[in-house]
């Protein structure tokens, strides 16, 4: 009898927010004994749409309201989850910007929280001529990074 076919994937959607400055959020995080830097961003929840989810997400996590300018990529290769082995990864990537000046802490320092933090979050900016892939820890979110120095904005 043939194994049976894993059909577990979780779908996250990610901003490349960009300011007037021509720079990046990057949010460095701690979860789950790991520390690591992506694009803002999270997991699809049933019922709603990619924009829908993003908007959301960004909303829970800086208290500001985001324009979704266009569609700039989906994952177009298998990637296992860092955190559910067995899970594939679905991730969808807009560009976009706040639609009001933001209003929550950014920090010039990576991993500005506490470092016994179980779980936390801090945002800072970084120049779009200055990121690179080393910059950002996700596999999916370092292909996105190689890709930032070809948007137009």
């Amino acid at each position: 009898m043939p194994e049976p076919i894993n059909t577990r994937f979780t779908i996250r959607v990610y901003g490349i927010i960009l300011n007037d400055r021509k720079e990046v959020l990057l949010s460095d995080e701690s979860y789950m004994g790991h520390r690591f830097t992506k694009f803002p961003g999270g997991g699809l929840e049933y019922g709603e749409g990619t924009v829908d989810c993003l908007k959301r997400e960004i909303k829970e996590e800086t208290g500001c309201s985001l324009e979704v300018l266009r569609h700039l990529y989906t994952t177009d290769f298998f990637q296992e989850s860092k955190f559910h082995p067995g899970m594939q990864v679905i991730s969808i990537y807009y560009l976009a910007r706040f639609t009001e000046p933001p209003c929550f802490p950014v920090s010039d320092k990576p991993f500005d929280f506490p470092e016994d933090a179980e779980r936390g979050q801090s945002f800072r900016w970084k120049a779009l001529q200055d990121l690179t892939p080393e910059d950002i820890t996700l596999p999916i979110d370092k292909k996105v990074a190689e890709m930032v120095e070809k948007i137009q904005v």
